[in-house]
């Protein structure tokens, strides 16, 4: 957020020790103790001494940043006057509003500290719905754009921002109103989907607890069951006036792990619970590594996983066995090599014989694989050559040196000899599946590893850790600039070995404050060491 971002709150103690919150606009701070039911009670006070002069700084930040607001309040702040807590307040309501000020607040929801005030705030502090701006959004029927109001005037439009697997009413699909109202019993339409759906009783969310209305307005977050063919990020309108809200772009998982079900007989189980959890939660993934046979799962943590681990067994009864992902290693050769197969059974009656030479050559990383066909004069019969190229690329699959595809090899098959009765395409395609085997202990071999590109972006002050930590993983810096944040932005390119928990690193790095993105670039050869 840059410097939108404003401290409204700063925290007493940290982590275990935090205790207590200073508040910026009153300048007191509240101390959390517990009763003697266990549960915080909060007491104001003065501000701890040895923390009021950090306080007075961010304090200034704060009247700065909401001065700019009001040209008046500006010169009176420019001209040495005090503002009062009230002129704060004011200015920061209409920062807020107009997207200039992103508020910063501190609290801890495992402590169950803080969590009061952060709804006071966001009560007195936040607009209601009526407050702002008309919302753009697509007109479906002329494929142009428009404003709504956000009244109850307007044509019904909501936007579904979640959907959950609700035990005792099936799928509950969240969505919140911007224009117009929706009462229970009544047809709604889903523009995204381009179908027709029936609205039954609608909930107030309250917690776990749900409670039935007869009408939801523009401004309000409410709850149906049932509906078909919808999931997180469709529009709901009227069918009559069909618009479209803009897709929400969800950031790419960056933390995998690989899943299996503890009993094998939970796999159909297992691919349920995955089912209804992604379409809970867009940023969850699964999906199958083709080259290590793993089930993957993706979010964006490893407290998301756990997460999703800790839902899939108590919401849908499915123990799942976890670790680290296995790398998806191939390996390739360095040299140029002639070899020959042949494959020759007699021993009585129609026996096999198949008989190639194959010249092996190394391509290019990420050019694949590629088969020639040089025969000249029929020495090996026209039918059987495909065959040799099914051989080879079935003794591609598993590699030499460690079980690992094969890649990015040409083949060319130029010579070799046939038996009119005892030659077939198998015995070509076992002829092919040697001279491959053979020849590839021969060209050089050499294992490759994925390589992915980084995009780290963390504060400044955190640059050279960050630098350090990723020459540390084998890591290659490609760039640094300053991003739209304003932080700094360190792109790389780094082995996928390297950084199955680099969520882990990073936020032990930068407390938290660092981001990064990850995709696949190209495989390259492991280091000899």
């Amino acid at each position: 957020f840059g410097s939108s971002a404003i401290s409204i709150q700063l925290p007493i103690g940290k982590e275990e020790n935090f205790q207590g919150i200073v508040d910026l606009i009153e300048m007191r701070a509240v101390i959390y103790k517990k009763s003697g039911e266990g549960k915080p009670v909060f007491k104001e006070q003065e501000i701890p001494q040895d923390m009021k002069e950090e306080a007075e700084s961010y304090r200034k930040e704060l009247v700065e940043a909401v001065a700019e607001f009001d040209d008046e309040i500006l010169m009176k702040y420019l001209d040495g006057e005090t503002l009062t807590n009230q002129e704060i307040a004011s200015l920061l309501k209409q920062g807020i509003k107009e997207s200039k000020i992103v508020p910063i607040l501190c609290g801890s929801a495992t402590m169950n500290l803080g969590i009061e005030l952060l709804l006071d705030f966001i009560g007195e502090y936040l607009p209601s719905p009526s407050e702002m701006p008309p919302v753009t959004v697509k007109n479906v029927k002329t494929s142009s754009e428009e404003l709504i109001e956000n009244t109850i005037d307007s044509s019904f439009s909501a936007f579904v921002f979640k959907t959950v697997a609700d035990p005792y009413v099936g799928n509950l699909t969240y969505f919140r109103v911007y224009s117009g109202k929706l009462p229970e019993d009544s047809n709604i339409y889903n523009s995204s989907k381009s179908a027709d759906n029936k609205v039954g009783k609608i909930y107030k969310m309250q917690g776990k607890n749900q409670r039935s209305i007869s009408e939801v307005y523009a401004g309000d977050i409410a709850a149906v069951a049932k509906l078909k063919n919808t999931v997180t990020g469709d529009t709901l309108c009227d069918k009559d006036n069909p618009v479209l809200f803009e897709k929400i772009e969800y950031p790419e998982p960056i933390m995998l792990l690989a899943i299996s079900p503890k009993t094998k007989g939970d796999e159909d189980k297992l691919s349920t619970a995955l089912s209804k959890i992604i379409d809970e939660d867009p940023t969850v993934k699964i999906y199958r590594d083709e080259d290590t046979g793993e089930s993957i799962l993706a979010g964006m943590g490893e407290s998301h996983l756990e997460v999703i681990i800790d839902t899939m067994e108590s919401k849908f009864g499915v123990e799942v066995e976890k670790s680290t992902p296995k790398v998806g290693y191939k390996e390739t050769i360095r040299k140029n090599i002639k070899v020959e197969g042949k494959y020759k059974k007699q021993s009585g009656g129609r026996g096999q014989y198949g008989h190639c030479w194959l010249e092996l050559e190394p391509k290019s990383r990420g050019e694949g694989f590629e088969f020639v066909d040089k025969i000249v004069g029929g020495v090996i019969p026209r039918q059987y050559r495909p065959a040799v190229e099914k051989g080879v690329i079935g003794a591609m699959k598993k590699g030499i040196l460690a079980g690992y595809p094969t890649v990015d090899i040409k083949a060319t098959v130029y010579d070799g000899s046939y038996h009119p009765v005892d030659s077939s395409e198998m015995a070509f395609k076992v002829a092919g599946s040697m001279a491959f085997k053979k020849g590839a202990v021969e060209a050089n071999p050499v294992l490759l590893e994925p390589i992915m590109d980084i995009e780290v972006i963390v504060p400044k002050e955190y640059m050279g850790d960050i630098i350090g930590d990723l020459n540390s993983k084998r890591g290659k810096i490609m760039g640094m600039e300053e991003s739209s944040s304003g932080k700094q932005a360190i792109k790389a390119k780094i082995p996928q070995a390297e950084i199955f928990k680099y969520a882990i690193d990073l936020r032990s790095i930068t407390q938290g404050r660092g981001t990064f993105s990850l995709k696949f670039s190209h495989y390259e050869e492991v280091p000899a060491n």
